[in-house]
């Protein structure tokens, strides 16, 4: 919930603002009655304290920092596949981050992008591909580590690192219970199909009831949250978030040339940073945040701790970073290697 000094300020701001555009006090108080209203109507309560904190702080750490692997750390195995649950598990992950997608037959399964170009021997996107095509493609076929064939080991490269064979993409139903076999924690990132999303994994906790316990579903796009929390409101959820999303890349580059449409698209930037930090964690009931690593400090940490929600990072890939958030900050983060430096995956 807001806490009712910020109640008020938020409240106090939407009325002068509306009151300065309309120059009316009745138009302006009935705008912010009304808004508060439909807080009040509409809003989630966060699931229980003890709830959340069985997932984000899994088997009672409270020094120890809960460590999850990045699409189960795709710069380690293969990611997205059962393989690379299993390597993290192995490398001490406490939990695992999987990316949910449909195939054209509705079918949920694990992947990140819109196609399956770049992770797999395939091409086209997920959405128009039958699942019995899916399952047979390779989604270890472009990772790093891919097995060398046998004949350019005998022509000399016996050297190389030699790791991972032929993978194949998981569905929801098959990662979840590779994920319970090993005891990790699961942040499921829904990426769009808020509807279909909230089906598929309102079924998947009625399945596996210690889901509950041991998983969070999180999402860059509010709708999804929302959508999650009325198909089952006991599901512990999270706001994914990166400032300057809209208006830059993650490299920080302008994602327009023109000079006018980055002015409004910063704009925008501005007003969902504001909404997500007052208005939208509130309205959902998240019990956590996933907030880009370059953003996150101490005091940040703290904003979040006084409104009961947790602060996770992403994506922490040096050992300065994990010391920094270890250390100091003693907050949850997601890497994309377990074993190495590396660059980010975005």
């Amino acid at each position: 919930m807001l806490q009712v000094g910020d109640e008020w300020m938020y409240f106090a701001v939407v009325f002068l603002l509306t009151l300065s555009g309309t120059r009316s006090a009745t138009g302006a108080s009935v705008l912010t009655a009304s808004l508060y209203v439909f807080l009040v109507m509409f809003r989630f309560p966060p699931v229980p304290l003890e709830q959340a904190s069985r997932v984000l702080r899994p088997n009672g750490l409270s020094s120890d920092v809960p460590v999850v692997a990045h699409r189960a750390a795709g710069h380690d195995a293969p990611e997205n596949t059962l393989a690379a649950i299993r390597e993290a598990s192995r490398n001490g992950a406490t939990g695992v981050e999987l990316d949910l997608s449909f195939t054209a037959d509705g079918v949920a399964v694990l992947l990140h992008d819109d196609t399956v170009d770049r992770t797999t021997n395939g091409s086209g996107p997920i959405s128009g591909l039958r699942l019995a095509h899916v399952k047979s493609l390779d989604a270890a076929a472009r990772h790093r580590l891919r097995c060398i064939e046998r004949s350019s080991i005998d022509e000399g490269e016996r050297g190389e690192r030699v790791l991972w064979g032929v993978q194949i993409v998981p569905t929801l139903q098959e990662a979840l219970q590779e994920c319970i076999k090993h005891s990790l924690t699961i942040f499921l990132n829904v990426k769009g199909y808020p509807d279909k999303a909230a089906a598929a994994l309102a079924e998947m906790y009625r399945r596996h009831p210690v889901l509950y316990n041991s998983s969070i579903v999180c999402s860059f796009e509010p709708k999804v949250i929302y959508k999650m929390r009325q198909a089952d409101p006991h599901v512990v959820t999270g706001l994914t978030h990166r400032p300057w999303s809209l208006s830059r890349h993650s490299d920080g580059t302008p994602r327009t040339p023109s000079s006018w449409a980055q002015f409004w698209s910063e704009l925008l930037d501005v007003l969902l940073d504001w909404a997500h930090h007052h208005l939208l964690w509130d309205l959902c009931g998240v019990s956590a945040v996933l907030v880009h690593k370059d953003f996150i400090s101490l005091d940040y940490v703290q904003y979040w701790a006084g409104r009961g929600v947790e602060v996770v990072g992403w994506p922490v890939n040096t050992a300065v970073e994990k010391h920094y958030y270890q250390d100091l900050l003693k907050i949850s983060y997601l890497t994309d290697s377990l074993l190495e430096d590396c660059d980010p995956q975005y």
